[in-house]
């Protein structure tokens, strides 16, 4: 069986607002919002695309939440977006609450990217894919 992603799951001390704020930073779709037998709010949202699931839940019950670390970290580290222009996606961002923190920088032979702070202290990437000359992305 190949494996596939089934979702990310981020926590939240407000998983809906957290949600909203995807919804309007990159077109996420809230599919459900639920408190669980565990405890916890639990809000279910998938990519404009639909092809990835994202769950946002806060802590269940007497669940202690270490801080988030938008920095350069071990362990899982970041999740990256497309952007067909990143100096419009970063501006953009920037006025529903995200930070800058590194870029734009251009990857040698490859895209450019730019890593910004999100709600909770997630590190999200930007990926604006690189441009071939004479504008075709197309090859043969």
């Amino acid at each position: 069986m190949a494996f596939r992603i089934n979702h990310i799951h981020l926590k939240a001390s407000d998983p809906r607002k957290t949600a909203e704020w995807y919804v309007r930073a990159f077109n996420f779709k809230i599919m459900s919002d639920e408190t669980r037998v565990f405890g916890d709010r639990f809000v279910r949202c998938q990519s404009e695309d639909g092809g990835m699931a994202v769950n946002i839940s806060g802590a269940r019950t007497g669940e202690r939440l270490g801080p988030g670390d938008a920095s350069a970290h071990h362990g899982l580290e970041h999740f990256g977006f497309d952007s067909t222009h990143l100096e419009t996606d970063i501006t953009r961002l920037e006025g529903l609450g995200a930070r800058l923190l590194e870029g734009p920088i251009q990857v040698p032979n490859g895209p450019r990217i730019a890593f910004m702070w999100a709600p909770d202290d997630v590190r999200v990437e930007l990926i604006e894919p690189r441009k071939m000359a004479g504008g075709s992305g197309g090859c043969c």
